[in-house]
């Protein structure tokens, strides 16, 4: 075991009664402290950015609920170092969603890189990113437009335009558009009509209830139905089955792809509908109308003119009228507002590892003995916000990342199960799809101020069941 020139410390906490100790930390963790408060209420008391809990869902979901929490920049990239940490079916925490759901198929998210269809299936993802790179920002830009027109409708009658709705349709759609060459909405064979998006985030959905609250329903009502059950994935079986066939019927390239790196194509396509669905679709779904609040709550007016005028200037500089990779790299302002949404509120908050083996971690202050076999946490939002990294962390600051020491922060951003400064390859679990995923955030700000100069929003609901509308909007 390595050593470390910082004072070695017990890691502080503890688990408590066996089941009890869990349910307690679940009950402060969703009802009687919150998310925020529950880790940060844990540091003060025991002084310190690593410590023990439990994490949601716990008993009866989740045998084994109990983590070693990691809270700062320095212990957080262990979570990154394969060497370290194994990250075999912990995608989503303490527990693992039933294969049920994806065809019996484990997929790529549950993998870890020392199994070999994790480095197949990897790199297929990657060729396929590859393969389909010069058509994701045109049809983006095409579902964006049937959007804004759905938009401006409701605003010129007097009610207010569902942002949250619209994404969810355009992010699925676009997606699907762009890898299966088919729009979903067209009529036909396998056709999804208008229910692509809500067919996946209805699918989606009962696989992070264990670990997701504020539904809007009852505490004792959420606990029973969530909690101590998993849902059987029946209940969504033919919105999957729906969206698995269109992906069967139309995405007939990407499978043959599959095929000739020797996926079985049953394989690939259980894996193509939790990309577009769960990954892709998902993450978009999260950030896009978050980072459209960030804009309004933190910017306001001034900020909305100034990102407008970029965007008109740099595609107005570009060889098209409309947004491209080219013109995207004229608009630092609007890089930084991006990258500042994924530090500010990470879309995938939470990052798990098991041991591999005995080291020791550290800390800003500490140095802590981990044992094989111990599951490691991180919450991504607390790391994120690292006063020892970031300047006025809890800051939604627009020009953080601009200009040479902006950038030199990036290396502390880690949305992507990874830094943003590394590239994702087989042999780690950063996303193989962080680049795209960066690179139509940024098309997503862009088209938005192209078309419009400013705007206001409604939210409805709090948490996960928050909703997003457009109050007003000012046309360029």
């Amino acid at each position: 075991m390595e050593s470390s020139d910082l004072p070695l410390r017990p890691i502080p906490g503890d688990y408590g009664l066996p089941f009890v100790g869990a349910i307690k930390d679940r009950l402060d963790y969703f009802w009687f402290q919150g998310e925020d408060k529950f880790f940060r209420s844990r540091m003060e008391k025991y002084s310190s950015t690593v410590f023990r809990v439990n994490m949601p869902p716990g008993p009866p979901i989740a045998k084994d609920p109990r983590v070693i929490c990691l809270l700062d920049q320095k212990s957080f990239p262990t979570l990154f170092d394969v060497s370290k940490v194994e990250k075999k079916d912990v995608f989503v925490g303490t527990y693992m969603p039933s294969t049920s759901f994806t065809s019996g198929y484990r997929v790529l998210a549950y993998l870890d890189p020392s199994e070999d269809r994790h480095t197949k299936l990897k790199q297929w993802c990657f060729d396929l990113i590859a393969r389909n790179g010069k058509h994701f920002i045109p049809e983006f830009h095409e579902c964006f437009l049937q959007s804004c027109a759905a938009w401006e409708n409701d605003i010129a009658l007097g009610k207010k335009a569902n942002i949250t709705a619209e994404v969810q349709q355009f992010a699925f759609n676009f997606l699907l558009r762009a890898v299966c060459h088919q729009d979903p909405t067209a009529p036909g064979k396998a056709s999804l009509h208008q229910n692509g998006g809500p067919y996946a985030n209805d699918w989606t959905l009962p696989q992070l209830l264990p670990i997701q609250g504020n539904t809007g329903l009852p505490h004792p009502v959420e606990e029973a139905a969530f909690r101590t059950v998993v849902l059987p994935s029946f209940l969504e079986q033919s919105k999957y089955d729906a969206i698995h066939d269109f992906i069967t019927t139309y995405g007939t390239e990407a499978l043959a792809m599959a095929e000739e790196m020797g996926i079985d194509r049953k394989d690939a396509a259980a894996n193509l509908v939790f990309f577009l669905s769960f990954n892709g679709y998902g993450g978009f779904n999260l950030f896009f109308p978050e980072i459209t609040g960030f804009i309004h709550q933190f910017g306001h007016f001034d900020l909305m003119h100034e990102l407008h005028d970029e965007v008109t200037k740099a595609v107005a500089g570009a060889s098209s009228s409309n947004v491209t990779l080219q013109a995207l790299q004229n608009m630092p302002l609007l890089k930084s507002v991006v990258y500042e949404g994924f530090r500010y509120k990470p879309p995938v908050p939470h990052q798990y590892g098991k041991a591999k083996c005995d080291f020791v971690m550290e800390s800003h202050e500490n140095a802590f003995e981990v044992k094989k076999g111990e599951m490691l946490y991180g919450f991504q939002p607390i790391a994120m916000h690292d006063a020892k990294v970031f300047e006025r962390p809890d800051e939604f600051l627009p020009r953080r990342f601009m200009g040479p020491e902006g950038e030199k922060l990036l290396q502390y951003v880690f949305w992507s199960n990874g830094p943003e400064t590394v590239k994702p390859t087989v042999h780690n679990k950063q996303c193989p799809g962080k680049d795209l995923v960066v690179t139509m955030s940024q098309v997503y700000v862009a088209e938005l101020f192209l078309r419009y100069k400013d705007f206001t929003i409604d939210i409805e609901g709090t948490g996960p069941a928050a909703k997003l509308f457009f109050h007003s909007l000012t046309k360029a």
